[in-house]
């Protein structure tokens, strides 16, 4: 197979971190994100931790009533679950990321793969520039911190990712992936689970080494022929899974930092009229057609703010966009006092650009 390198780039503890984005207060404090059950005050479990959290043994999926057991001794945040705002922030991170790529997927909204072998010329030091270009612009440009992992397939860069975290940079070259893969537990292999370790635990099975040099048969025999393969060929580190988009993004958008906080128009218009045109090229590029227009603003007491406006047919117009964003603009600064530090601007409802009407003469046969 030709050569290619890949990356995945993986936001640190992604929920925490936007909590902590949006109150830099909780920040260097625990901070536990809880998807709440309802039934009780304390009911539910943990959707995501920081690191201060995790040190106090507190991990995604164990009970809100535990982990408070573990922290009742320290200041702990704990907050529920906001996915519209943690959505907005992915979709921000994911359109800086497209602009790396030759070829881009979104896995989660915290995790996406990308392709970056042609704008690299597949050289290993220049991928290595590249993501540490990609950590400093995200961290620049929405103040959030991630850990990429490069290697030649999709399996290396996630196994890679997961090496150094929060805020880390791994790099495994072709010729290192054996060396690389040979002392991890089998677990870091991604389709691994708990019941599949102990499965492989009865079988002698426990680190990575150990499942390639074991007979691919037997595996086929436990797994059956599909799952018997892939561990065989995950275990000496072959993936030959492309970087591809999976269907069509739900939204455009982009999101910048004014020069100063300011509640003045014509500043945050001309911000936002530059964050449009990006968008609407992108949107063009794509071959996409809009309904909904929507403006962001991230105010000085980093409070986030957001309005929309949803038209009855798709365009893909510039100038309804800009005009769209215009509105907004206005109707959020006549409705509030907040000073804006941060401005974004999206188009969503997107639908595929109709192919052009036909010549009317088209549809006439020729005479006889």
């Amino acid at each position: 197979m030709q050569a290619r390198i890949v990356m995945l780039v993986d936001l640190d503890y992604f929920f925490a971190q936007c909590e902590e984005l949006r109150k830099p207060s909780i920040k260097g404090k625990p901070v536990v994100v809880c998807v709440y059950s309802g039934r009780t005050k304390d009911s539910g479990a943990v959707s995501t931790a920081n690191y201060v959290a995790r040190k106090y043994g507190v991990t995604s999926g164990i009970p809100i009533s535990l982990a408070k057991k573990k922290l009742q001794d320290v200041d702990a945040i704990f907050l529920p679950v906001d996915k519209e705002f943690y959505k907005e922030i992915s979709g921000n991170i994911m359109e800086i990321l497209r602009g790396y790529a030759d070829h881009f997927e979104q896995v989660s909204v915290d995790e996406a793969y990308l392709d970056v072998t042609h704008r690299t010329k597949a050289n290993y030091q220049r991928a290595k520039q590249l993501a540490e270009t990609i950590k400093d612009d995200i961290l620049t440009q929405q103040q959030l911190t991630c850990s990429i992992g490069v290697g030649p397939n999709k399996l290396i860069a996630k196994i890679a990712a997961d090496i150094q975290k929060p805020d880390g940079l791994t790099l495994v070259k072709p010729e290192q992936v054996k060396r690389f893969l040979a002392p991890l537990p089998v677990r870091r292999l991604v389709g691994v689970g708990k019941k599949t370790e102990k499965r492989l635990e009865t079988l002698g099975v426990r680190t990575v080494s150990q499942l390639a040099s074991f007979d691919v048969q037997r595996l086929i025999d436990v797994f059956g022929r599909k799952l018997g393969t892939y561990f065989h060929n995950a275990s000496l580190g072959f993936d030959d899974d492309p970087v591809q988009e999976k269907g069509e993004p739900e939204s455009v958008s982009r999101i910048s930092t004014l020069k100063e906080d300011t509640t003045n128009l014509g500043v945050i218009l001309d911000k936002a009229y530059r964050l449009c045109d990006d968008v609407h090229s992108k949107l063009l590029s794509l071959e996409l057609m809009y309904r909904s227009v929507s403006v962001y603003v991230v105010g000085s007491d980093l409070s986030t703010h957001s309005r929309s406006k949803t038209f009855e047919n798709p365009t893909s117009s510039l100038e309804s966009f800009k005009t769209a964003v215009k509105e907004l603009f206005e109707k959020f600064l006549a409705e509030s006092d907040v000073e804006a530090r941060r401005v974004g601007v999206k188009l969503s409802s997107l639908t595929k650009k109709e192919a052009k009407q036909k010549q009317l003469t088209s549809f006439f046969g020729g005479s006889s």
